[in-house]
């Protein structure tokens, strides 16, 4: 029999921006017109936790600031008591957009051996606040992706513009994955695991390499999954994709089908910039039960618009969406930013959770930074995610199981009105109301 011990809300209207109340209490009958009901006994898949991305930008943006405010935003996202308990980390391997510039490991052509492989670009920011990151938390999980392979090894001689892997170097490209996760490694910090590419569809301005279905498939099966292992690498799990879901379904299909390729995979990363399609995860799931559903970034697009409510509640949105979906880990995009929305080498401004002004020196924690708190402070890694339902569509309910039997459950109200509902857990019934614009976290025990 679960009681309830907390709640908290973080709400449009209130002045607090994680405030604990009490207005969620134990009742008799179900009178409410929005009944929410949590499954206990009903479980899914184990949560690895939430993270986000320490590009080149965010770190720019850490060190812009004061040594005790830096310390104050890394204890905010990694802290497992202070802060949102981060436990996931992506990090880009060469340049992405959010860089001050277009850059590889190794931009010597024609360089097979790799010979003049080097991370020092890497050792004056990333590493330095990946070192003091894992002070807070010593398990850290980190991703690499790669947006773009050596201009030198793609068909268009670009970094940037698309272009693809040209045949000769694909084996080299492989190895190249091995010498960053090495060089890291020299440096005392662990990689988890990798995506093949970042965005394979997608031919941007900025570094961006195209595979086909077919093309990822076979550098998987013919040349990543055996260099790796050849490396001795075989731990470092791979993942597929790293795009958004509109199409995830028949591009991971075909790769999962077949089985040479397949047993190198250990996960399909997804980004959120095509729509929900939380179906298509559900097909995924249902066709190829062993593989691990990961969310591996997602910003609001087009600059800063600081303040905005709607930033914490589209994420909160995909959070529960995806979960609900067999997801078992999620990612945010650039931890933190700047006022503009960068720095970016080709003007793609963005948002994030949070922005700091560097020439003033003042961080400014968005909606969104406590949004994603309700899910990464209270569902733990090694949590299961429980059945959960509400007859009504104007609230969103994730419950999740964690490992010293507490129950977390998060309901989502985006609508101008408060809505009363009941809460029916086994054979308890709790009576509560979800402010307007607010998002609240329940906790129960046993």
């Amino acid at each position: 029999m679960f009681k309830k011990i907390a709640c908290y809300i973080t709400a449009k209207d209130y002045n607090s921006p994680f405030q604990q109340v009490d207005n969620v209490k134990e009742c008799e009958k179900v009178a409410k017109e929005s009944v929410i009901t949590i499954e206990p006994s009903s479980t899914f898949q184990e949560v690895i936790g939430f993270g986000g991305a320490l590009t080149e930008a965010a770190s720019v943006n850490i060190l812009s600031l004061l040594p005790h405010q830096q310390e104050e935003i890394l204890r905010g996202y990694f802290d497992p008591k202070d802060g949102l308990g981060y436990k996931l980390c992506r990090i880009h391997m060469n340049s992405c957009d959010f860089c001050t510039g277009s850059y590889s490991c190794d931009d010597v052509e024609g360089d097979t051996d790799l010979k003049h492989f080097n991370i020092e670009r890497d050792k004056k920011m990333v590493i330095p606040l990946l070192k003091r990151i894992k002070e807070y938390c010593k398990d850290l999980k980190i991703l690499v992706s790669p947006w773009s392979p050596p201009a030198w090894m793609k068909t268009n001689g670009d970094m940037c513009h698309g272009g693809k892997l040209k045949d000769e170097y694909k084996k080299t490209w492989a190895r190249f994955f091995c010498k960053f996760i090495k060089a890291y490694k020299e440096e005392g910090i662990d990689i988890w695991a990798v995506t093949v590419q970042n965005e394979p569809m997608a031919t941007q301005v900025w570094e961006s390499c195209i595979y086909t279905a077919e093309e990822e498939r076979d550098f998987v099966k013919d040349y990543l999954g055996p260099t790796l292992e050849e490396e001795g690498l075989s731990h470092i799990k791979i993942l597929i994709w790293d795009h958004n879901k509109d199409i995830i379904y028949e591009r991971v299909k075909t790769i999962l089908s077949d089985k040479e390729a397949a047993k190198y995979v250990w996960g399909v990363a997804f980004h959120w910039y095509g729509g929900d399609h939380f179906d298509q995860l559900k097909k995924i799931k249902e066709e190829f039960p062993d593989v691990n559903l990961v969310f591996t970034e997602g910003c609001q697009e087009g600059g800063v618009k600081l303040g905005s409510w709607e930033l914490g509640e589209r994420y909160a949105h995909e959070i529960i969406g995806d979960f609900n979906s067999y997801t078992i880990g999620f990612m945010d995009w650039n931890i933190v930013l700047d006022t503009v929305g960068g720095p970016n080498h080709v003007g793609n401004f963005c948002d994030a959770p949070i922005i700091v002004d560097k020439d003033q020196k003042k961080i400014y924690y968005q909606n969104a930074y406590y949004y994603i708190g309700h899910f990464s402070k209270f569902i733990k890694p090694g949590a299961k995610v429980v059945k959960s339902s509400c007859n009504s569509s104007r609230l969103e309910v994730l419950a999740a199981k964690n490992g010293d039997d507490t129950l977390a459950v998060v309901v989502l109200n985006k609508n101008p009105e408060e809505i009363e509902f009941n809460m029916v857990i086994e054979d308890k019934i709790f009576c509560g109301n979800s402010p307007a614009r607010s998002i609240s976290t329940i906790v129960l025990e046993k």
